[in-house]
């Protein structure tokens, strides 16, 4: 079997403007990135605001496990099967980060016959936008410690300095370091910390702003520090918010590029859904179900951390309305759940399923409390068993699911042809009545333990003493009605990893709290869920290279 990079390369590309013109876009509204790739200009939202919007189908998944399960291929391969039925479809994706992209994951383009090309540039450096966000965020820290160096002004307590570096790359050593070493001319002595890029705050602003002036607000609002009195000190009270949009300019408009099988795809933004919200930008959607039929998007990792999230960040924040959830899961991934060893899974272990299937069981409950329509998708590989497919099927349909397999991997739009029918069909016969699982009323403590035990299943939640006390202050500041962003494991429904399938009444741990006042909302930190990853004995890194004319190999 080919690589998903050699499929890739093998594709023959269409212009990125014949593409565009598929969905009424212009020449003149896109700003090319070469011959197949390009930004979407700000004066086509002002031609096609006023249109209707099309369906909006969200993909997620089970927690993701070593066995995979396939969400972004899914989401591609449906996004093929849609427009191969007739209807005009667009995807609405994130953006790949390099941390991973080096890091244990590879390349995050889809797979197999289901992918979004040019590959390699979408996983590499693609139009810009990760290093204009790191460069803002690393602007806003640079401005903070020369207002420090320069005589404080604003009397910046620099034992409460909120506001981290950031690098699109896992690195670990710089988690925690030490600044201002050296002469007095060298800055003030002081430790810092780094964060990936897609953990940035502004990272979340961009996914979430509606348009420059928003981004402009939002940047204005972030909570860099206290001051000696205990009072937050804003990027805009160090007069940073016009610098750091001049270069989030171009990064703010969403960016085109094509299927294998040429279905255009609005890939933008990148916030991680363990660390961050893990969703593609509002703009990129909202532009996206303007011009199509059919808006095919993902969240990140599991449904309890990326559709949660979408629900309840995006979603509210956005006023976007779902009308149909696609809940990936793998035979192979169910049976893991069930306490099967990797290298066991190839072998009929209907016991092991019945005991996996819990997990997937706990995502349906959930994304069935937001009253929206689920259909449940199986990645199909050649070692499961018809006994194992029919035992899915029938626990879903029990559940008031539609069911379908899905071969988009190996077939490519072809082979989701009975997922895309599923879905006409709920959108057709079933109707969502999407709602939000709590109120902006509640509290932060309420918000968190709503989510704890309605979503995760836990039956008490813990917080540390600096939690308590960073609830205490977030409240005191006014921001107690922003919505909650947990920071948790994507491996397990709790935020112990090893806890599989569906572990209940357990007790969540929330070890710090802070506020993310410019992105909207508040975020918790639970158990060991950290903000700079790092990478693994054997990166992917070892296994990328390129040739004398240009070629890159091993990018997954």
């Amino acid at each position: 079997m080919k690589t998903d990079i050699e499929i890739a390369q093998e594709t023959k590309m269409l212009p990125i403007k014949d593409v565009a013109a598929q969905y009424g876009i212009s020449e003149d509204d896109l700003e090319l990135y070469g011959k197949y790739k390009a930004k979407i200009s700000n004066e086509l939202w002002n031609e096609v605001r006023e249109r209707p919007d099309g369906k909006l189908v969200l993909v997620t998944a089970i927690n993701p496990t070593p066995a995979g399960e396939g969400k972004t291929t899914t989401s591609i391969g449906l996004a093929q099967a849609l427009t191969k039925a007739g209807k005009k479809t667009m995807l609405a994706l994130r953006e790949p980060s390099l941390g991973p992209c080096f890091g244990i994951k590879g390349g995050a383009a889809g797979g197999g016959y289901a992918q979004v090309v040019p590959m390699e540039d979408l996983n590499l450096h693609f139009t810009g936008d990760f290093h204009a966000i790191t460069t803002a965020n690393n602007l806003l820290a640079a401005l903070l410690d020369n207002h420090i160096q320069q005589g404080n002004a604003l009397g910046i307590d620099t034992r409460q300095i909120l506001w981290k570096r950031c690098l699109d790359m896992n690195d670990r050593a710089l988690r925690n370091i030490v600044i201002g070493l050296g002469a007095k001319a060298d800055g003030v002595v002081r430790e810092d910390h780094f964060v990936i890029t897609v953990a940035s705050e502004i990272m979340a602003i961009l996914c979430l702003a509606t348009d420059m002036d928003d981004l402009k607000e939002r940047l204005g609002r972030i909570v860099v520090a206290y001051n000696f009195a205990g009072e937050p000190v804003t990027a805009k009270d160090l007069h940073a918010v016009g610098s750091m949009a001049a270069l989030l300019k171009d990064a703010l408009k969403p960016n085109l590029i094509q299927t294998l099988e040429h279905s255009g795809a609005l890939v933008h933004g990148g916030p991680f859904a363990n660390i961050a919200h893990g969703c593609n930008s509002v703009m990129a959607t909202r532009t996206a179900l303007k011009l199509s039929d059919i808006t095919v998007t993902e969240a990140g990792f599991g449904a309890d951390l990326g559709a949660e999230k979408f629900f309840d960040i995006k979603c509210r924040k956005a006023g976007l309305k779902p009308d149909a959830v696609v809940l990936v899961a793998t035979v192979r991934a169910l049976k893991y759940n069930g306490g099967v060893p990797k290298d066991q899974l190839s072998t009929e272990n209907l016991e092991a399923l019945k005991k996996g299937i819990v997990n997937l069981e706990k995502h349906i409950e959930n994304i069935q409390k937001y009253q929206v329509p689920v259909v449940v998708t199986l990645n199909s590989f050649l070692t499961d068993t018809p006994a194992e497919y029919e035992f899915i099927k029938n626990f879903c349909e029990e559940r008031g699911c539609e069911f379908a397999l899905s071969e988009v991997w190996a077939k490519g739009g072809d082979g989701g042809m009975e997922l895309a029918e599923k879905v006409l069909k709920t959108l057709e016969t079933k109707e969502s009545h999407f709602k939000p699982l709590y109120e902006d009323s509640l509290g932060i403590a309420e918000k968190i333990e709503t989510i704890a035990k309605e979503i995760y299943g836990a039956g008490s939640v813990s917080y540390s003493p600096a939690a308590k006390k960073a609830i205490a202050k977030i409240t005191d500041m006014g921001f107690s009605e922003l919505p909650v962003c947990m920071a948790k494991t994507q491996y397990s429904l709790s935020d112990d990893q090893t806890k599989l399938g569906r572990p209940e009444g357990f007790e969540l741990t929330v070890r710090d709290v802070y506020v993310s006042a410019g992105a909207g909302f508040v975020v918790a930190l639970t158990g060991a869920i950290m903000t700079m990853p790092g990478l693994p004995k054997k990166p992917a890194a070892d296994s990328i290279d390129v040739d004398e004319n240009g070629k890159i190999t091993g990018l997954f």
